[in-house]
């Protein structure tokens, strides 16, 4: 009870943070003053409003007065305005940015990566890689440009170089996940499937109470087939299950498909006694939850689960 209030508390912080960003973008953008409250804000809370930021942005630095009394903080506004222009494809606006930070700051590394960023805007990508290239010369373990690269190449629509970008990177920063999702994704969509799943088993061990990882480690194996990746992706799908408190409707429908793709396999033969009642279950909370949510389609359930024989 105590820890899904700590969990709801989080929660009610970030709609109220969101709400109050709303109330002030509509505040600067009609003139009721906060600009500056709500570009923090924005930045703060990585809200990607580009629109919004590029027109309260602009305002505060074509006003000279405001402007001057934002001191050093004025440099962080040409930096949010830049990339918000980059967004907007206001090149224009994003090429002054820039100019004027990289005449304030000579040789800075974060210049340079905006100075990159206004190239893969334009769709320069050579220039980009280069201009990527000579950062790493002087960093090489630059996160932000590392993951700028793989950006490149997805951007290009060439997956291969994006995976292996995607190696090199967790080669450097092996513990983030976020990257190995990315890349479990990236061999699915090449139907590297043997490649997304190490990936999916890396991201297990390190974070085994995620259900998403989970499943997606359990619809690979499911998509390679055999008996024995079937077999472990009914154990991945009832994982799910468990960690979700038997709510998610995809890990059921998994269960049910493994159970049917296995009896297929083997022909009724070893038929595991464990796995039986859960295919039963499975079956049960699928009719019940159909049932609740779209009694319409309770039919149509019901005669899946009557052809894969487990109703």
């Amino acid at each position: 009870m105590a820890a899904a209030t700590a969990a709801a508390v989080p929660a009610a912080t970030a709609a109220e943070e969101e709400a109050r960003l709303l109330r002030l973008e509509e505040q600067a953008e009609h003139g009721g003053g906060g600009a500056w409250e709500y570009l923090c804000l924005a930045r703060r809370l990585r809200a990607r409003r580009p629109a919004h930021v590029l027109r309260v942005g602009l305002a505060l630095l074509n006003d000279a007065s405001a402007r001057s009394r934002l001191g050093s903080e004025q440099w962080t506004l040409y930096e949010q305005v830049a990339v918000a222009a980059m967004d907007c494809q206001r090149l224009d606006v994003a090429k002054d940015c820039i100019g004027v930070l990289s005449k304030q700051f000579p040789g800075s590394t974060r210049v340079a990566r905006l100075e990159a960023l206004l190239f893969e805007a334009k769709g320069e990508w050579a220039e980009a890689e280069r201009a990527y290239a000579l950062i790493l010369e002087n960093n090489p373990f630059d996160q932000i440009v590392h993951k700028r690269k793989i950006a490149i190449a997805k951007a290009q629509g060439d997956m291969s170089l994006a995976v292996d970008y995607l190696n090199k990177y967790l080669e450097l920063f092996m513990a983030d996940h976020d990257a190995w999702r990315e890349l479990a994704e990236t061999y699915v969509s090449l139907q590297m499937y043997k490649q997304a799943a190490f990936c999916y088993e890396e991201l297990i061990l390190a974070h085994s109470t995620i259900p998403l990882y989970h499943i997606a480690y359990a619809e690979v194996l499911y998509t390679m087939g055999g008996l024995e990746n079937l077999q472990t992706a009914k154990k991945y799908y009832a994982s799910t299950i468990q960690l979700t408190g038997g709510k998610n409707t995809r890990a059921l429908f998994g269960v049910c498909l493994c159970t049917s793709a296995i009896n297929q396999l083997t022909k009724g033969r070893n038929k595991e006694e464990d796995g039986s009642e859960l295919q039963s279950l499975a079956a049960e909370a699928l009719l019940k939850h159909y049932k609740q949510k779209a009694l319409s389609k309770v039919p149509l359930i019901s005669s899946m689960l009557k052809n894969m024989k487990l109703s």
